[in-house]
This record gives C-alpha cells, structure tokens and sequence, in this order.
C-alpha cells in the first residue's frame, strides 16, 4: 500500500497493535534509514498497525507534515500538548473529537486573555505568536526566566509545564498528553496492553507514565530519563528516535518486523 491511498481500514480497537508518539526528536528523530524503515513498516502493516500522534504541534503542521515530507498520516492525533483530541477524516482533514474536548474547554474556562495579562512582559519568558484554543505558550530562556510565573499560573487553577528547559506552556489543570492519550484510547476501547507510547522530553512525561507500555527513545532528555527510570512498564531504547521506536517494537513483541528493517 502506499501512502496516498485509501482504504477501509479496521477500527484501532481491532488492530493489533497502536504506536502512540511524540514527534520532534521521537517519530521524526533518528538516522534517515530508521525513519524510513518504520514508515514503512506502518505503511506496509496498515490494517493491523494504529497511529497516534501526540504531540506538541498543531494539527496545521501535521496536516503540512504528512502531505509535504512523506510522513505517514496518523489515525488520530492528540495536538497542543493535549489539548486537541482529533480523528483523521477519511479527506484526510483532522477534526476535533467533540466529546472528548468538553471537559477540557471547561478547565481552560477560556483563560488565555488572563494568562498572557499576567505574564505580559515576565522575565525569560516571550509569548509564542500561535493562537491556541486550550493553551497559552511561551519561549523559555532559562538564564533570564523567574519562576514566579509558575505561582502565577497556579492562582488561575492552571498547570505550566516546561520542556527541553526551552518551552513554557500554560495549560488546563489536568491536561496533558498522557491524560488525554487515555481519554482517547478509553474512547475508542483499545486494549492498553497494544498500545506502546513514545517519547523524548519532559513534556511527553505525562504519557510516559501513565501507566501505558511506554519507550523512552535514545537521545532522550536527561529530565525525562531520571522521571522514568524506575517505572517498570517504560522501556529504555539505545536507538536515537524511530530507531528507538523500532527497538521497542521489536523487544516488546508488539508488531513483527520483516527482517532488515530492524
């Protein structure tokens, strides 16, 4: 099959396994034959391997992503650090899972205009100029930020979380990746056991530890590393990004992997 084609596929609760990932450094990190290797191995296994992106990114940079650099399109796609839950239209249009969505929009209780008043001009902080409907994010630099701010967002009964000690991200209290990865695998009625999650940096902790089989891929973020290194169920790959993911699906046993694409 190949990438632009389109075909009936099973529900991801029938297939037999579902790779939920980050994409920076994680399903887009690694040596180029690596990369293709397992866009492949997705490509070629369509009716019984699921994708999940669960990212940082908009749905605008996927849809980009996917048309414009060979990247498989996902299933689904968990956006904005969390905040979108989508499905991927047969048009290949992404689209917000309503349901899904609600209670998040309620703990955002739409707060963006307040969040960026009360950080307006904050030192080692420089507001990001995408629009969000669920998040506020900020570039971080670390020798100038005071984390005051972190006060600040926690009197607004929200969450901040930074990553690669590079972001800021202002966020509803109780979303992030990993809480919605498993609204979304709940929702579908995937068997946790076939789903393997994956990531690189702080921000895809949430995911990690959220009780899912779960790799950390090589090259990972120090941070994220010390957070998960005695969680039992999160494997630690050698292998920098899809060669990690590779590595895991292999030494999990999740998915056959024809040989030379190892």
């Amino acid at each position: 099959m190949t990438r632009h084609e389109r075909i009936e596929l099973p529900d991801l609760s029938e297939r037999e396994f579902v790779l939920a990932t980050d994409l920076d450094g994680t399903f887009l990190g690694g040596s180029e034959e690596d990369r293709r290797s397992l866009y492949d191995l997705i490509e070629e296994n369509r009716p019984t391997f699921g994708l999940i992106f669960v990212t940082g990114r908009d749905p605008e940079f996927i849809a980009e992503l996917c048309d414009e650099r060979g990247v498989p399109w996902p299933d689904y796609v968990i956006g904005d650090v969390g905040t979108t839950i989508a499905e991927v239209t047969p048009a290949r249009g992404i689209s917000p899972i309503k349901p899904l969505e609600e209670d998040i929009a309620s703990r955002w209780n739409d707060s963006g205009d307040k969040v960026r008043e009360i950080l307006k001009d904050h030192p080692g902080l420089q507001l990001q100029p995408t629009s969000f409907r669920y998040r506020v994010s900020y570039d971080l630099d670390a020798e100038n930020y005071d984390s005051l701010a972190e006060a600040l967002v926690a009197a607004l009964n929200l969450d901040h979380l930074i990553s690669d000690n590079r972001y800021f991200d202002v966020l509803p209290k109780g979303v992030s990746k990993g809480p919605s990865l498993r609204r979304l695998i709940n929702h579908l009625d995937i068997g946790e056991k076939r789903v393997l999650a994956a990531g690189d940096t702080l921000n895809d902790l949430s995911m990690l530890s959220c009780g899912l089989p779960a790799v950390a891929v090589g090259g990972a973020e120090d941070a994220l590393l010390a957070k998960v290194s005695d969680l039992d169920h999160v494997y630690t790959a050698s292998a920098i990004g899809a060669g990690g993911i590779l590595e895991a699906i292999e030494a999990l046993d999740f998915h056959p992997i024809p040989k030379g694409q190892e």
